[in-house]
């Protein structure tokens, strides 16, 4: 368990250092992470690098015990380097080239820039690849940077052809014959974009939009590639390399570029001044999906932000429940953005450990006692993580497509994931958020919110899931799309179909809720509707429209059947949250997924992590997430790691926090 934060030295007087780095062993922190931005100092011009402070910074920070992760500074080009080479800045869709003075300015497509992305990494490897206090090594900073320059734009349509062989194949796969879009030479393609003009088109076509994004996937891949195969040429092997991934950002597809790193991490920054536990887990439980590994805490914010309408600040206690509940779902490491105020700059009023002028803000007197509480608990943390029984599908090229054509405005593919995790969590599972294709082996319940895009591959491999025990509930939307995002031609859910207990006859997006009821509970339909079609009188029906008039009147939300030695349930509804969690509550006890601490008092959290190694240890992070005190009974006696009282009952508190331990 490493705890740290984020430090810039370049920016204070080389005698401050000695006093921050103390402040930050006096906070417990284990490690600094420091030199994402730094390349106008690390390279002040061309070819000429000077690495000697930053050298001093990684020897001073190791003086005092704490270790080192470096970031390669590509986020932030310096100015010699774009005055030199115009090129390299990133082009609006407007066409107007980004000015200097921001960061992630760049075209992560351009040749040169890689160029110089390579260089910049070589030296820094050379120098810091076999420094004994360098733990690993991030690369870049989250990747963010569009261009739609006409090298892009040429490399675009290469990769098109590349993929699909023949302008012929592509234009049948896509439908271009509608509104006579064939192409009949590369390139005519365009970027699918929208225009700056008076007359905006951004209305391209859907296929080739969902290509962009899968081409914005390759392209980022490639850029990471030219610094990962840099640094592992220079670096120690135990040295690993991450990059901070921002969670549900859709711009890339991120199960691609994980593949390639050692390590997932990401920044978690909360949407006003207090988590919320069940969209920040879920986004936690998605980065963690990635490599279906523990991951790393790269940020976390000590303070508000600076760039919501208004800039809450965390209340007391609120920043210790935020790095608990990380921890509880599998992160390995917290680490705060960042350490003290810059004194200019875009981010001055972000929220920092220590103030501007060196001293330490109010929330410093948490964060040490954060850092002694995960310094107590590390040893009974270590080689411990999720051990999840209930999968949730997220695929990325589903996602796009959804997002591209909601057909109504309320549906939000990360809203609708959200609204399957939430009542999961609450019932006390602990869930894995994985890619539709992942080996799906120990798991007992998998649900599938929205499988837009659906093929024969994967529902072969979903069928063998189900026929060896698995239950797998499939969402409103599912198998409507190929992988080209056309319409499959047959009934929803496509090539699901042969395992679904129903098809759908037709969709409705609902301009006002309808009522639905059944076995499985009474509620509404918002959003989306779909009238299904049981495929035989085996099916159980669980759920109907009831009477809403049109129609749906009486026509199947929900049925469920028997496939092998599994289940298959089909959803054809947006439901209410009281309707889904009974829905899914009945779903999870027949596939027997039971929660391994039972289910939690309202507003309690509980979070489970096994020992990986024959599963000698299990660790409950109970987090009371309410403003009211709550008793929690695990079920045996366990004992407290942060306070060292052993119970079968424990008491948490408003903002309470348990770190239970139960060795097997």
């Amino acid at each position: 368990m490493e705890f740290g934060c984020a430090w810039y030295p370049e920016h204070w007087p080389e005698s401050r250092w000695p006093e921050d780095l103390r402040l930050m062993r006096e906070a417990r922190m284990s490690f600094v992470r420091m030199a994402e931005f730094a390349w106008s100092r690390i390279e002040p011009e061309e070819g000429r690098f000077e690495l000697e402070w930053l050298e001093r910074a990684v020897e001073a920070a190791s003086a005092v015990g704490l270790r080192v992760v470096l970031g390669t500074p590509t986020a932030s080009p310096p100015m010699w380097l774009v005055q030199k080479y115009p090129e390299v800045l990133a082009v609006g869709p407007s066409g107007l080239r980004r000015r200097p003075g921001s960061r992630s300015h760049y075209s992560p497509a351009s040749e040169r820039y890689r160029q110089h992305c390579r260089r910049a990494a070589e030296a820094m490897a050379r120098r810091f690849g076999k420094h004994p206090a360098v733990l690993g090594w991030q690369i870049d900073n989250e990747y963010k940077s569009l261009s739609h320059d006409d090298d892009t734009r040429a490399q675009f349509q290469r990769w098109l052809a590349e993929r699909h062989g023949t302008l012929e194949a592509m234009n049948r796969r896509f439908s271009l014959a509608y509104w006579s879009q064939e192409y009949t030479d590369w390139s005519q393609i365009p970027l699918p974009v929208p225009s700056a003009d008076p007359f905006p088109d951004d209305w391209h076509h859907p296929s080739l939009k969902l290509e962009w994004r899968r081409f914005q996937t390759e392209m980022w891949r490639s850029y990471q590639a030219v610094q990962v195969e840099t640094l592992r040429a220079h670096i120690d092997p135990r040295q690993w390399i991450t990059h901070n991934f921002m969670g549900f950002f859709d711009g890339f597809d991120h199960y691609r570029l994980a593949a390639d790193l050692d390590l997932v991490s990401w920044d978690s920054y909360v949407v006003g001044a207090q988590l919320d536990p069940h969209r920040t887990g879920a986004a936690h439980d998605l980065m963690r999906g990635l490599k279906r590994r523990n991951f790393w805490l790269m940020e976390m914010q000590p303070g508000p932000l600076n760039w919501r309408p208004v800039n809450g600040t965390p209340g007391p206690g609120e920043i210790r429940v935020m790095a608990w509940h990380a921890v509880g779902h599998g992160a390995d490491a917290v680490s705060f953005w960042q350490w003290r105020s810059a004194l200019g700059g875009q981010e001055q009023y972000f929220g920092t450990i220590m103030g501007p002028d060196g001293s330490p803000r109010p929330v410093f007197g948490e964060i040490c006692a954060l850092g002694a509480e995960l310094e107590r608990a590390a040893p009974f943390l270590d080689g411990t993580g999720p051990a999840p029984e209930v999968g949730l599908l997220h695929s990325y090229d589903s996602r796009w497509a959804l997002d591209l054509q909601r057909h109504h405005e309320g549906f939000d593919p990360v809203a609708q994931l959200v609204e399957w995790y939430r009542p999961l969590r609450a019932l006390g599972l602990d869930v894995e958020i994985v890619a539709p294709e992942a080996i799906l082996d120990g798991l007992r319940l998998v649900v599938a919110p929205s499988l837009h895009i659906a093929t024969t591959e994967l529902a072969a491999t979903l069928a063998e899931f189900v026929r060896r025990g698995g239950h797998l509930v499939l969402g409103p939307r599912s198998g409507m799309k190929d992988l080209d995002d056309a319409l499959h031609p047959m009934r929803p859910p496509g090539p699901l179909a042969a395992l679904a207990p129903a098809t759908v006859t037709e969709f409705y997006a609902l301009e006002q809720p309808v009522r639905v009821a059944g076995p499985a509970g009474t509620g509404e339909a918002h959003v989306w509707a779909e009238w299904l079609q049981p495929i035989s009188g085996s099916c159980e029906v669980l759920l109907r429209y009831d009477q809403p008039g049109g129609w749906l009147d009486g026509k199947v939300a929900c049925a469920t059947h028997a496939l092998g030695a599994g289940r298959v349930t089909m959803l054809g509804a947006w439901l209410d949250g009281p309707l889904m969690s009974a829905l899914l509550a009945e779903l999870a006890s027949r596939a027997g997924a039971i929660p391994p601490f039972g289910p939690p008092p309202p507003g309690v959290e509980f979070c489970r992590r096994v020992a990986q190694e024959r599963r000698s240890r299990e660790v409950l992070v109970a987090l009371n997430h309410g403003e009211e005190g709550r008793t929690i009974s695990p079920g045996r006696r366990g004992r407290d790691a942060l306070t060292g009282a052993s119970h079968e009952r424990f008491e948490l508190p408003p903002r309470g926090i348990a770190v239970v331990v139960f060795e097997c």
